[in-house]
């Protein structure tokens, strides 16, 4: 096991030569920060200015396998605290967050590249679920019916299941693994190895230090940030249950097929590539609004981003000028500063990706009409990772641009005459995460939301994620697993059944001398039967 340091999550950078200020981070286990014993750590920066700001280590296998043991040796005690105990860490996490809201907006945006009001819903969304998991004691209640057979009665529970491991994407450092993951895992009695995102992991500890603050025991959840081979220990070792998943398709594949192999619970949720239908009833401003926050909120590094629009032809000419209209005005900056509209990508690899995407679909033969490569910055942000909002026009089914996920905030127009040929096309997609129709006309909404195979569908609705409380339920390869997270699905996945049936026998009952093999478990049984 590595030196413990349980103070804070970070310790200084010995490196009198280094000119930021970058710290290095530790991990978390068993209720105490450690430093880690690898000689591996991956530099994590503000996009906004391109500076390296910390230093995650890739934790050894002993320390994932530490991070383990801790976890199972806590579960036992855990799961058994009653239910209304284990929600109030809950409560208190809530108002944690809440007090100390500023502070992780600022470092969240600064190690992500979110602007502002971004963050705070990045941070928001946390709060929507961990409310949603302090009804544990409702949502995991059973059921119970009274003489199901003549004097047996039938008690169905809800159990923890044991340790899962949460592996999370560096998109929403705080809104997946404290949100999507970690409340109701933890609300439902069970334990957690969480993998933080290596590129975006301060948020995550600092948030893991508010759950020890909160009260949450040592071993219930613990944090580590690893590379792939050290992250697959997760998927096979025996004492984890479950596995929940945000990222890639072909990640989430392996995960998905390795995990479940291995007998565990999985839910992956991947990649998507959402699209939008404009018919010519809508209401065309409001529609041009609504797509260009849709596809450049968040820097369009989002599964629910809507980077595909198909529109009707007799209003396309006019959508698009009014898409380049509003994109054009979008300004870029630091994610920090409140009066920024747009930050920029998590780091130059994935502007890099974003960018060649940009390059492919111009040499596939899409029409540029708004190019975002080399955009201009304030500055101080020259060294940062801007990307700004792209605009291609008359993309068909034969271009990969308008097929394969390019995260970042690029949009793809497609040309339809009606309905019908819309739908069709959106339906082809081989993703089916979300799905969007912008029209005043309620026969082809209805239409549209019924034979839609999005997953989550908005009407005039740009980006429809819904509540906590619904879950999140993408489709096709957007999905690999059985039950959606959150939602009363995440609290199925977190929890097993146990059914109980009973019958009491009175002080003065004959025994008799034979029992039925049915014993109960039938309703009834004639008498006699030919």
């Amino acid at each position: 096991m590595s030196e413990v340091e349980d103070t804070r999550y970070f310790f200084p950078v010995d490196d009198p030569a280094l000119e930021s200020d970058a710290v290095n981070l530790k991990f978390y286990v068993n209720g105490q920060w450690h430093k880690s014993a690898s000689d591996k750590y991956m530099p994590c920066y503000n996009p906004s200015t391109g500076e390296v700001i910390a230093y995650a280590p890739q934790c050894t296998a002993d320390e994932v396998e530490s991070a383990i043991v801790a976890a199972q040796k806590a579960f036992p005690q855990w799961a058994d605290t009653p239910v209304s105990k284990r929600v109030q860490v809950l409560f208190k996490m809530k108002s944690l967050i809440e007090q100390h809201m500023s502070e992780l907006i600022h470092l969240l945006a600064r190690e992500q590249g979110k602007k502002w009001m971004e963050a705070y819903g990045d941070l928001i969304k946390v709060i929507e679920v961990i409310e949603f998991a302090c009804g544990a004691p409702t949502l995991m209640s059973g059921s119970s019916l009274m003489n199901v057979s003549s004097g047996y009665d039938t008690v169905q529970y809800r159990h923890p299941v044991g340790v899962f491991a949460g592996i999370a994407p560096w998109n929403f450092p705080a809104m997946i693994p404290h949100g999507w993951m970690a409340p109701i895992c933890i609300a439902t009695g069970n334990c957690m190895v969480l993998k933080a995102a290596s590129f975006v992991p301060q948020s995550s500890m600092r948030l893991m230090e508010l759950w020890s603050e909160a009260g949450l025991p040592p071993g219930v959840l613990n944090v580590v940030t690893a590379g792939r081979n050290e992250a697959e220990i997760l998927l096979k070792h025996e004492d984890i249950a479950g596995v929940s998943f945000v990222g890639s398709t072909k990640v989430g594949l392996h995960i998905y097929a390795t995990a479940s192999g291995s007998g565990k619970r999985v839910q992956a949720l991947t990649e998507a590539k959402n699209h939008a239908l404009v018919l010519s009833d809508c209401k065309l401003e409001r529609a041009a609004k609504g797509i260009m926050n849709a596809f450049c909120g968040c820097a369009g590094e989002r599964c629910m981003a809507l980077p595909v629009v198909v529109v009707e032809n007799k209003i396309g000419d006019e959508l698009v000028a009014l898409l380049k209209k509003y994109s054009s005005e979008i300004k870029l900056g630091p994610a920090y500063d409140k009066a920024t509209d747009m930050g920029p990508v998590v780091n130059r690899g994935h502007q890099d990706f974003v960018v060649s995407w940009i390059e492919k679909g111009i040499k596939e033969g899409a029409e540029l009409v708004l190019d975002g490569r080399n955009p201009e910055v304030p500055q101080g942000c020259e060294n940062g990772f801007f990307v700004g909002p792209t605009i291609f026009d008359h993309v068909t089914e034969e271009m990969s641009i308008g097929r394969e996920e390019v995260f970042g905030p690029v949009l793809c127009i497609k040309r339809v005459e009606n309905f019908d040929e819309g739908l069709a096309i959106m339906n082809g997609s081989r993703f089916a995460n979300g799905s969007v129709i912008y029209t005043q006309n309620g026969y082809y909404a209805r239409k549209f939301a019924k034979e839609t195979d999005g997953g989550m569908v908005g009407i005039n609705v740009g980006i429809p994620v819904p509540l906590g409380i619904f879950g999140f339920t993408g489709h096709k390869q957007s999905f690999f697993g059985d039950l959606h997270c959150m939602g009363r699905d995440g609290f199925a996945f977190y929890t097993e059944t146990k059914n109980v049936t009973a019958t009491w026998f009175a002080e003065d009952e004959v025994v008799s001398s034979e029992v039925d093999t049915w014993d109960g478990t039938v309703t009834s049984l004639p008498e006699e039967i030919d």
